[in-house]
């Protein structure tokens, strides 16, 4: 039985942080090892770009960081095809055809693309390319022939845009080369994690993230910092357990099911302090992220090795990509040296 192609990844613009391992990471190393997928992982520098374009080196320098992000969580290059996405020139001319299938009043209505043009203040200076993303998203998918794309709520209308771009493909060039994606959701419980300072977002910009590369210290030092009950003042106050950060991460990390729940009982209570219950976190924390850590620092001794790993799945992603442009061409009718 033919495995599912599967195709997601991330743009490089920091080092990955726990909200990026409990969102998608964690689950992605599930998915490579079910044995079920054919997984792509892209590092989409380019996408990153779009918004970043008068400062590349921010680019250049995640690129390495990311990759060892993944290597650091299990994405296995045995297992997984990991690639640099501006190495693949196929998807640039994919994305030129597409953008002819797609109005700008289309992309401008896009949910996504609004709620991050705002996010981002562009006012009235949106780039071009940033605008324009969802129809590159539709090639990096579609150029790999992707059936199974990991994605948070918030990704839907992105993925109905290359649905669409699929479909009028399709039925304009007469062809059925294209195949349209389906998004695989996270399970429940592994959405979105919320920033230490109890911000809904989790983000290098706003300062409150921990990162997958952070050590023991720095871990400690923000677990200590982190967002609690701001009215549980002294011990023997009994405090809230809802839109407590700490208590959040205990849901998400501690497999002690009844643990956390005999822990949230007492604060509730009054009788258990913010700091017990920060020490308690770090240490789940730690035993998470140890061993991610004693990981990617033996992969950051042969940086190399790491730049040698994506070079190959870049040479391999580029071959299957080319391959689809091929038949892209043919179908649009643009192969006019073929058989001459």
């Amino acid at each position: 039985m033919a495995k599912e192609i599967l195709l997601t990844g991330d743009r490089p613009t920091g080092k990955l942080h726990i909200g990026h391992y409990i969102g998608s990471l964690k689950n992605r190393v599930k998915l490579q090892n079910s044995g079920k997928y054919d997984p792509y992982i892209m590092i989409a520098d380019t996408q990153a770009l779009t918004d970043n374009a008068r400062n590349p080196e921010k680019i250049r320098n995640s690129l390495i960081q990311v990759a060892l992000d993944y290597l650091a969580v299990g994405l296995d290059p045995k297992k997984s095809t990991i690639y640099v996405q501006s190495q693949i020139p196929a998807l640039f001319e994919l994305t030129a055809y597409y953008m002819d299938l797609v109005t700008v009043a289309r992309l401008e209505r896009n949910p996504t693309v609004k709620t991050e043009i705002k996010q981002k203040d562009f006012k009235d200076s949106i780039p071009v390319g940033f605008l324009n993303y969802p129809v590159s998203q539709a090639a990096d998918i579609t150029a790999f022939k992707a059936t199974v794309i990991p994605v948070g709520d918030d990704q839907e209308p992105m993925l109905e845009q290359t649905r669409e771009i699929v479909r009028t493909f399709n039925r304009v060039y007469n062809t059925d080369i294209l195949v349209e994606p389906k998004g695989y959701f996270p399970p429940k419980g592994q959405g979105r994690l919320p920033g230490l300072d109890g911000n809904a977002k989790m983000s290098k910009s706003l300062g409150n993230a921990i990162y997958l590369a952070d050590d023991a210290k720095t871990v400690q030092k923000k677990v200590m910092s982190m967002y609690t009950d701001p009215n549980h003042i002294h011990v023997e106050d009994p405090g809230k357990v809802e839109g407590n950060t700490v208590f959040t991460y205990l849901d998400v990390f501690d497999p002690d099911k009844d643990k956390v729940a005999e822990l949230k009982e007492e604060y509730q209570k009054g009788g258990l302090g913010d700091v017990k219950i920060k020490r308690y976190l770090n240490k789940v924390l730690e035993a998470e992220l140890a061993p991610i850590r004693e990981r990617r620092e033996k992969f950051a001794q042969d940086e190399d090795a790491v730049y040698e790993m994506l070079l190959e799945g870049s040479k391999k992603a580029n071959k299957v990509a080319n391959e689809t442009l091929e038949q892209v061409r043919d179908a649009i009718g643009l192969n006019y040296f073929k058989n001459r």
